[in-house]
């Protein structure tokens, strides 16, 4: 799936490609016995991914920062599907606080978890610290779905296990994750403003998220639990998420309009891999225009996956014990 299959919508392997939306990806599905958590599912590919998810049946819960927005998508989902089943709790990726009430009012809910898609993020920010003390988008787009999903992993274990379907994680990566610092990840300075770039900070965050997957893969494929994990990239789309480079991104896009996506196209990439039976028990993978690519060579460096693994639980531990958080953050 190279540049010239991008352009031209050519099919890959999957019988799907660039061109291809999450509605079609996901044509024929029932998946009514399926809940599913999305982050950021407000807007964009996030919302094209609960519309069409819940269009399939699963019970939505968005995790979303901005509540007047997550009722507004609500709104919209139920007006276009009465039926509709969607959960809105709140949820702030960059704050350990935020996300720990975000698992406990889920877990209020007694609800199983099927998927798990880690959607929600920030882009090309102007250097600042999350209220933990972290680099905002090493914070918002790693730290906090590392630690989300690893305090939601137990009742995922649980659904799969008395369920017998098959659970699934998705981290939405990017081709982003290739631009990044030299080390790939900045273990002894990820704070450091003197050397920070707000686009190899972001390139950072990513390639951190397809090494979270897949070591995640790796011990949960050890354990043999029946959970996949993988990561997608969503090709490039024009959403909120460049609202720091908004003028750029408009401008490049004038002159590079066959490389970008609509949301519904976004979103099928998200879709294809959450829900399609063809990739049952593909786990570990990386996936653009709904099929299976091969990311860096930084990204399929296992020792960096497991250092990064080990970073992100002392990383945790240490903020938890600073803020007297108690041993809910522990990993």
């Amino acid at each position: 799936m190279g540049i010239y299959s991008l352009i031209t919508g050519r099919r890959g392997p999957s019988g799907f490609g660039s061109a291809t939306t999450a509605e079609e990806v996901t044509q024929g599905i029932d998946a009514t016995r399926l809940t599913a958590i999305i982050t950021g599912g407000t807007g964009g590919i996030g919302m094209e991914t609960a519309r069409v998810m819940a269009k399939r049946g699963v019970h939505v819960v968005i995790g979303a920062r901005n509540m007047g927005a997550a009722e507004n998508a609500k709104a919209e989902i139920l007006r276009q599907n009465t039926n509709a089943r969607v959960t809105l709790l709140h949820l702030d990726l960059s704050s350990f606080k935020s996300i720990r009430a975000f698992v406990y009012d889920f877990h209020a809910l007694h609800l199983p978890l099927n998927l798990l898609i880690n959607n929600a993020g920030v882009m090309f920010c102007p250097y600042q610290l999350s209220e933990d003390g972290i680099e905002l988008q090493f914070a918002t787009n790693h730290i906090g779905h590392f630690l989300l999903t690893n305090l939601l992993l137990d009742t995922m274990k649980i659904t799969a296990k008395t369920s017998g379907v098959e659970g699934r994680i998705l981290n939405l990566s990017s081709i982003a994750h290739i631009y990044t610092y030299k080390e790939g990840i900045k273990f002894d300075s990820i704070n450091d403003i003197c050397c920070y770039s707000d686009k190899r900070a972001y390139g950072q965050s990513k390639l951190a998220n397809i090494l979270h997957a897949n070591e995640l893969s790796r011990q949960l494929q050890e354990e043999g639990v029946n959970i996949t994990v993988n990561s997608v990239h969503p090709g490039l789309i024009l959403t909120n998420l460049f609202q720091h480079t908004a003028l750029l991104m408009r401008f490049l896009k004038f002159f590079s309009f066959y490389l970008w996506k609509n949301i519904p196209q976004g979103a099928a990439t998200t879709c294809y891999v959450a829900l399609h039976p063809s990739l049952k028990g593909v786990t570990g993978k990386y996936f653009a225009d709904c099929n299976q690519v091969t990311p860096s060579k930084l990204a399929r460096d296992e020792t960096l996956a497991q250092k990064l693994w080990n970073f992100s639980v002392n990383l945790i531990s240490s903020v938890s014990k600073k803020n007297y958080l108690g041993s809910e953050d522990t990993i």
